[in-house]
């Protein structure tokens, strides 16, 4: 689906869907216990890519955004156009005694088309890449493994990027947990975008999120 055509089905749809650096997390209860950490990820529109990582225990919030691009706070018409150099990103504060960065991973990839580096589903260009922003040495390892894993699991090519964490800008507040503020018109878009039934070919049929 080309940037224009995108825009104007979001539009229409909203007007009416490797141990990790940690860092402190503001309105987050200290527990002794608790080990706060982020990660980043990229996998194409990121109503979809929330759902799967919300439902992981441990996880403390998801936000989607923009990163991996020039311009300083893009807006999503600038970042869906490819103005930008931006890819649509769900970053992801997690507790790391809860959950591991190796789940998360396996999450990462069973949501996103991984032989697919030019988009994902009906969503076109680099503004929609799949990849591994990270934030640490450790975490760029393990990525780096799991991708090699991946690739040979699929018996092919693996073009997602990994590269280094830069600048995150939040996303408008009307994409923020769009799939439960808007649940109709997620599935809709979802269906229509082919994501589950590329997934369900690739991975096998699961459970719908």
């Amino acid at each position: 689906m080309n940037p224009a055509t995108r825009l104007a089905m979001h539009a229409a749809i909203v007007g009416v869907c490797l141990t990790l650096s940690p860092q402190e997390t503001s309105g987050q209860p200290a527990g002794t216990n608790t080990q706060v950490a982020t990660a980043t990820f990229a996998g194409g529109c990121f109503w979809c890519m929330e759902p799967p990582f919300d439902a992981l225990d441990g996880v403390i919030s998801t936000t989607s955004g923009y990163m991996g691009g020039e311009t300083k706070s893009p807006t999503y018409e600038q970042v869906s156009g490819g103005q930008t150099g931006h890819a649509e990103v769900l970053q992801i504060v997690y507790d790391s005694s809860k959950v591991t960065f190796a789940q998360l991973l396996d999450v990462f990839w069973r949501n996103v088309d991984a032989v697919d580096g030019g988009g994902q589903f009906c969503d076109r260009g680099t503004q929609y890449r799949p990849a591994i922003f990270y934030h640490s040495d450790d975490q760029k390892r393990m990525a780096d493994t799991s991708k090699e894993r991946v690739a040979v699991h699929l018996g092919r090519p693996v073009p997602v990027q990994i590269v280094a964490a830069g600048d995150f800008s939040k996303a408008e507040d009307y994409h923020q947990d769009y799939y439960k503020k808007n649940p109709v018109r997620y599935k809709f878009y979802k269906w229509n975008c082919g994501r589950e039934q590329r997934l369900e070919k690739l991975w096998g049929k699961r459970p719908t999120q």
